[in-house]
């Protein structure tokens, strides 16, 4: 007797695996690569290994793109990719780089994690997009909460608080890039923007490198942080982002924004059980608050008017 479910077609069964590797690489590959900052950090200056990183990967990106048909940015978009570049490569990227230096891997993605606080407090106070809320004010109020308990945690009996404000301030540059993407004038294939805005942060990374005399180690580099830095590339800002992109237009965006609160566990498990990294209590306790108070705010739905 014929069954009554039909079975998924081959067509079906080879995209439901495509969406499943894509969200590998956005929830285990970016989780991933907190560890591999830390140990590309170990050796490399920090400011010069973020710029290798992008430079590579947006080159790489942005020549195919154009080779694959994608129209050469005009004038008035290169100024928004610029502003795009420092905001969302130079300052984010060249404070994590720094602080993992001292700071634990899963610690650092957790308190990534919480763009979602500052862009919705930049949406309510700045730009005027969201009116502001008791609910949505407890959502930011109980982020915070596990920020300030993460910050003044003893990592091995010393604080890391300088680190850990670096990085909150820094994410609030990328917040801020993320809201502004929305009014740039930017070129319509999303891959050829990403990939401007990798090549000309990871420019501004280099300079700022040479800027502050960070001058890199050839002959010491092992083996190891080459390896590091080549995942990172590679594996976490092509294969990654480009699977991030690819799901962007075949699921909700909530559904794919759930990395945000998906690559702090993963760091954090993989920080532990390969990077040797010290998991408290507390820091437990701390990171649950805050991937709670992103995932209330990711999936909750916006009572603003379209625009």
């Amino acid at each position: 007797m014929a069954s009554l479910v039909a079975e998924p077609t081959t067509t079906a069964r080879q995209h439901r695996l495509h969406v499943l590797a894509a969200f590998f690489a956005i929830y285990i590959v970016w989780g991933s690569t907190y560890l591999a900052i830390r140990v590309v950090v170990h050796e490399l200056p920090p400011l010069f290994a973020a710029g290798s990183r992008f430079l590579i990967a947006g080159a790489i990106l942005y020549v195919f793109m154009r080779a694959s048909g994608a129209v050469r940015p005009s004038r008035a978009e290169w100024r928004g990719l610029v502003l795009l570049g420092a905001l969302m490569f130079l300052a984010p990227y060249s404070a994590l780089f720094w602080a993992e230096r001292s700071l634990p891997s899963g610690i650092a993605a957790v308190l990534v994690a919480t763009v979602p606080v500052w862009t919705a407090l930049l949406q309510m106070f700045v730009f005027r997009r969201e009116p502001v809320s008791g609910s949505l004010l407890a959502m930011i109020a109980i982020g915070l909460a596990g920020v300030s308990i993460l910050t003044f945690d003893a990592t091995r009996g010393q604080p890391n608080v300088l680190a850990c404000l670096v990085v909150l301030a820094s994410e609030i540059s990328w917040a801020l890039g993320t809201i502004l993407t929305t009014q740039l004038t930017l070129p319509k294939s999303k891959s050829l923007s990403a990939g401007a805005q990798m090549l000309i942060g990871g420019v501004m990374l280099l300079l700022g490198a040479v800027a502050i005399g960070e001058v890199p180690p050839w002959p010491h580099v092992s083996t190891t942080a080459l390896a590091a830095l080549a995942y990172l590339i590679v594996a976490g800002s092509l294969i990654a982002f480009t699977a991030y992109e690819w799901l962007l237009t075949q699921l909700p965006t909530t559904t794919v924004t759930s990395y945000a609160y998906v690559n702090p566990v993963v760091a954090m498990a993989i920080g532990f059980s390969i990077g040797g990294e010290t998991v408290t209590g507390r820091s437990l306790i701390g990171s649950a608050i805050v991937i709670a108070s992103t995932m209330l705010l990711l999936l909750r739905t916006p009572s603003r008017p379209k625009a």
